[in-house]
């Protein structure tokens, strides 16, 4: 919210300078951004007359021009400005002024004609930005002889605030200046607004079909407007230091009072409007030109205002091009109504707008303020083009209007929150600059309300409030009590942060990446996926709640693949969201990606890219943190997003955790990724739960290994044969080790060869040779006779 200081302070001025100003505004909650000066400095220019002006005798485009600068004598100058006409009140800089950037005026002769001070456009003088067209030219009443900056108020300063968006009340000068008169104890002094009575009886039909999400609506006809008036100077310099362009008188009305009252409002082209208007939803496919010629598809959740043939514009947002008023125009319809947030919340970025009017309605507009803005806009309106207002034409739905509601704070609450005991006069005057009614019946108040105050419905709001007034370096500092005992050190669950250390030990670099993804990403990977949607989201690409991390690290992938970053391996933790909202399940998970070449570059460093085994390596050393390996598996299994044949899910007592695996080449095509690229997604419980590490005694014993080489088809599973293995090995193999895999000569097509390294340890005595015979013949069978595998010879 940018304002202008002077502006501000005809509505409430305390005794503070500039900067005091901005830190009272600031200690109110409402941060300050900036103070800059409205102009840039210069001095020696005053109010001039052209009085006369004849063509320069060498220069085409020159003229000489005879100025009344108040001093009593003609001072000529020569002109080569486009617009320079006799009668024009004129910025003049005179012999010996300083213009922005030091810019000094002299006597000069120009083509051989002398020019003695020089007519000022606006951007040199600062007020504009680029190069003007010509000279700035006054209104008719600008005082001959006054000092140009002092009549303009340049020595103004414009003030930006930076607005939470639970204070959608102070977008006003009303609002700002409201928080002024409470902080600093000045009287707020508002305009009169005064009802303009109808000189007419002409009306324009208005139907509301959504009255929830319109349930005030004021339209007003104004008949016979002069389209060639001009706005006035005064206020076209109060929209500039509010950071708004002037257009033209009807627009820039409208813009005016939603500076001043915090209510948006627009005017049509009534000419243009047919039959009456039709407060309603956009029908599937209705298409809509806006004023700034962008053409849109309209949605059925879109609120428009339209007439009996067409929308005429999305409401709260933008006006269309169609009925905008014009040049041409010569009678108006216009328009306040207060639409519900939710009815404009988003709606403006679906189109790709944002716009000072869906900026304050998404965060609530005073529904009270409607008819005192409809009134504030007629008066100003034919205060400049003249006209012939009617009746206004209100339709309201009290029920659907917020309600004020009456909150009860509790003096001891209030006590035990600030830590100390405020007098009940201090708490009146407080709640009366706030607007809000109170009472004091027994222990607590009752407050009512205002109707501008959305952010305030509960006892704590209004404890806050107190708070910020009182002002919050008033409050007594004291250190918080508590009796601290050692938290118990659960030894059975290894914290997240040593598994994030971990990670970066073997060369991952943490990701943090939003919790929100686009539609098309997430569809792409998870088709099945089911997570909510949500109803105000920061951007269309970022909707929907995510299913997995999947999508979120593989955008990060692509954003460092487009930078050249080349070897890429990334983790990320962080909550994802399955099913929709009445049934939400949000699991804690713990992702991973890689990509690239096995090594880091190096002179000595291999080139071989990373492949499943890389990934399922780091994955196994993460789960070796829980001491706990045996109870996980890795079973081959199929997932949309993952290269079928390459990928595998994760098991932790027979049930499903996680997932890993080749990222799907059909994905990888869509998303132009060009190397292969391998992802992993477990539940953080269950990496996170491991076992009490136990001390069990070294054997003093030999150990005994026997290696054994089986001979099996190729698509025998490694897995189950080794568990079965280690069922009949015995209590006293402390190990096993695959140390080879074999295909090719010796080995019939369409078999494999497997090493194994077996070793045994009694942890009390020798193994003898008959009983690893033993072992090992119990072994042998097993493999043959569950898997068909037999020794190799």
């Amino acid at each position: 919210m940018k304002f202008s200081e002077a502006w501000l302070r005809e509505w409430v001025s305390p005794a503070l300078g500039t900067q005091a100003l901005a830190d009272a505004i600031t200690m109110a909650g409402l941060e300050v951004d900036g103070i800059e000066p409205v102009g840039a400095i210069f001095q020696g220019v005053v109010v001039a007359t052209v009085v006369a002006k004849a063509p320069h005798p060498d220069a085409d485009k020159l003229n000489v021009c005879q100025v009344d600068d108040g001093s009593g004598e003609r001072v000529q100058v020569v002109c080569g400005a486009p617009n320079v006409d006799i009668g024009q009140k004129v910025p003049f800089a005179r012999v010996g002024a300083v213009l922005p950037d030091d810019f000094k005026i002299k006597r000069a002769k120009l083509r051989g004609v002398e020019s003695c001070g020089m007519i000022c456009s606006a951007s040199e003088l600062g007020l504009e930005e680029g190069r003007s067209e010509g000279i700035y030219v006054l209104p008719g009443d600008a005082p001959v002889g006054k000092d140009f900056r002092a009549w303009l108020q340049l020595d103004d300063h414009t003030i930006e605030v930076d607005l939470t968006p639970n204070r959608g009340d102070c977008l006003s000068l009303r609002g700002i200046a409201r928080e002024v008169g409470c902080v600093t104890g000045a009287k707020v002094i508002e305009p009169s607004i005064a009802p303009i009575a109808a000189r007419n009886n002409a009306q324009f039909a208005v139907e509301v079909s959504d009255s929830e999400w319109c349930p005030r609506y004021l339209g007003r006809v104004i008949r016979d407007v002069d389209a060639s008036a001009s706005t006035p100077l005064w206020m076209r310099e109060r929209l500039r230091r509010g950071g708004i362009r002037s257009i033209d008188p009807a627009v820039d009305v409208t813009n005016y009072v939603m500076l001043e009252l915090g209510q948006p409002m627009h005017a049509f082209d009534l000419d243009a409007l047919k039959g009456g208007i039709q407060v309603r939803r956009a029908h599937a496919g209705e298409r809509l030109t806006l004023l700034d010629g962008q053409d849109v598809v309209l949605n059925e959740d879109t609120l428009v205002i339209a007439d009996h043939d067409r929308a005429l514009a999305i409401a709260g947002v933008m006006g269309g091009e169609a009925t905008g008023v014009t040049g041409e125009t010569r009678n108006l319809f216009l328009e306040a109504a207060y639409f519900s947030p939710l009815a404009v919340a988003g709606k403006a970025r679906d189109f790709g707008l944002h716009t000072d009017a869906s900026h304050r309605f998404e965060r609530g507009v005073d529904p009270d303020i409607t008819r005192p803005a409809m009134e504030r806009a007629t008066q100003l309106l034919t205060a400049i083009v003249g006209g012939s207002p009617g009746p206004i034409t209100e339709v309201r739905q009290p029920a659907h209007l917020p309600r004020r509601a009456d909150v009860e704070l509790r003096r001891e609450r209030l006590s035990a929150c600030l830590g100390v005991r405020l007098p009940d006069e201090e708490i009146h005057r407080i709640f009366r600059s706030l607007g809000m009614a109170s009472s004091a019946p027994g222990q607590s108040w009752r407050v009512q309300i205002p109707s501008w105050r959305f952010d305030i419905s509960i006892e704590e709001d209004l404890i806050e409030e107190i708070a910020r007034l009182h002002g919050y370096n008033r409050l007594p500092v004291r250190r918080p009590q508590a009796r601290l005992g050692l938290k118990a050190d659960d030894e059975a669950t290894r914290p997240l942060r040593r598994l994030r250390r971990h990670m970066v030990s073997r060369g991952y670099q943490e990701a943090v990446t939003y919790s929100f993804v686009s539609p098309e990403l997430q569809a792409l990977i998870i088709p099945n996926g089911v997570s909510p949607t949500l109803a105000n989201p920061i951007s269309s690409d970022m909707s929907v709640m995510r299913h997995s991390l999947f999508p979120g690290l593989i955008k990060a992938l692509t954003h460092n693949l487009n930078r050249q970053q080349h070897r890429v391996r990334l983790f990320e933790t962080g909550l994802v969201f399955q099913g929709e909202l009445d049934e939400l399940v949000q699991t804690s998970m713990f992702g991973g990606l890689i990509c690239g070449t096995r090594d880091v570059e190096g002179w000595s460093s291999r080139r071989d890219s990373v492949d499943f085994y890389d990934l399922k390596g780091d994955l196994e050393s993460l789960i070796a943190l829980g001491g706990n390996a045996e109870e996980w598996t890795f079973v081959p299994a199929a997932h949309p997003a993952l290269h079928p044949g390459r990928s595998a899910s994760l098991c932790r007592d027979g049930q499903v955790v996680g997932w890993l695996g080749a990222l799907h080449p059909g994905i990888r095509a869509q998303l132009d990724i060009k190397p292969e690229v391998y992802v992993f997604e477990v539940e953080q419980a269950a990496l996170t739960q491991g076992v009490i590490p136990k001390f069990e005694p070294l054997s003093r014993y030999p150990e005994v290994r026997r290696d054994l080489a089986f001979v099996l088809r190729e698509d025998v599973e490694i897995a189950p044969l080794i568990e079965s293995i280690r069922s009949r090995a015995g209590d006293w193999l402390t190990q096993w080790q695959l140390f080879d895999v074999y295909r090719g000569k010796g080995v019939d097509d369409g078999d494999k060869s497997i090493a194994l390294g077996l070793t045994w340890q009694h942890p009390s005595r020798t193994l003898n040779d008959e009983e690893i015979n033993q072992l090992i013949a119990d072994v042998v069978e097993v493999a043959q006779a569950r898997f068909g595998a037999r020794l190799r010879s």
